[in-house]
């Protein structure tokens, strides 16, 4: 013990009552993060049945600065220092860069081989905690990270998969944007004085804001927009963007990051759940096993490391 500690720590002095406390709040605080990328899940669907085609990037503007701009005036708090130039840096990697990046890769790859490339996010997550964070290698994390992606794969590529360069780069590019910007998210934190809501809100700005000079150059004017099309965007910027990234920032700052990461792996899963129940896509014994494994790979990815996985 140190010799200035006091009699009694709380490490010391932890009951069985109070551990399972912190374990009961932490998969609370793990749940209500998943919920972000289930509600990023519906995007395909919102995107297919309710919003004009060929407008992906202003989908995603609508998603990202109305919701930060809403989200700071609820936080009323701005950066301070150092912070101006770290939130634009997370804006932009979990942001502005990752959402063209997705656009392209869905425009020129086949839907499923798109979601198994961004399913690859916990491996880079699982490598980049090594290099940025300093955390010891582990073959369990690598490992579960593989699996989930494979799972993916199993349930949305279908037989006619192609591969286009220009999608493959953007869409490993995209996964590898939104990694680093996780990872640099735990790493920095959330600074002192700054709740989820503006955390997330100096983000969302800052990507939105990188988005706007893109959007305008590479689709000009904004689309005319109906009644469902104004629904689904309400529903991307409210809770794809604004809700969904709160929660998400909120996790990514207080869970072991790769624990966190691989809870993307529940969008793809949720795309081809919607698109089973809605759109009559069918899930036949391949994909359901594909299912089970993504699932246990999310699941996995919750626990400690076993002592022998790292080296």
């Amino acid at each position: 013990m140190p010799p200035n500690a006091p009699p009694n720590t709380p490490a010391q002095t932890t009951s069985p009552a109070a551990r399972q406390t912190r374990g009961t709040s932490v998969a609370a605080l793990t749940a209500l993060t998943a919920l972000a990328p289930l509600s990023w899940g519906t995007f395909y669907v919102v995107t297919t049945e309710l919003l004009p085609p060929g407008h992906p990037l202003f989908a995603g503007l609508l998603r990202a600065l109305p919701a930060g701009l809403i989200a700071l005036a609820v936080g009323r708090t701005l950066p301070r220092g150092a912070w101006w130039g770290r939130a634009a840096v997370l804006g932009v990697l979990n942001i502005g860069l990752t959402f063209p990046l997705l656009a392209v890769a869905a425009e020129r790859l086949p839907g499923g081989v798109a979601a198994t490339l961004a399913a690859s996010q916990p491996l880079v997550v699982a490598v980049l905690a090594v290099a940025v964070l300093r955390e010891r290698r582990s073959a369990w994390r690598l490992g579960w990270g593989a699996a989930g992606m494979a799972g993916v794969g199993l349930v949305v590529i279908g037989p006619d998969a192609a591969l286009d360069a220009v999608g493959v780069v953007a869409g490993l590019g995209s996964a590898a944007s939104m990694a680093l910007g996780v990872t640099l998210t735990k790493r920095w934190g959330r600074p002192a004085g700054a709740g989820p809501t503006a955390f997330a809100g100096w983000q969302l700005t800052a990507g939105g804001l990188f988005l706007t000079p893109l959007t305008l150059l590479a689709e000009g004017p904004p689309p005319s927009v109906d009644g469902p099309a104004a629904l689904g965007y309400l529903w991307l910027g409210l809770v794809g963007g604004l809700l969904a990234f709160v929660l998400w920032f909120r996790g990514v700052t207080a869970l072991p990051v790769t624990g966190a990461a691989v809870l993307v792996l529940l969008s793809p899963l949720v795309a081809a759940a919607l698109g089973a129940a809605l759109l009559g896509q069918t899930l036949g014994p391949l994909q359901l096993a594909g299912f089970a494994l993504a699932l246990a790979a999310i699941a996995a990815g919750q626990l400690p490391a076993p002592a022998r996985s790292r080296d």
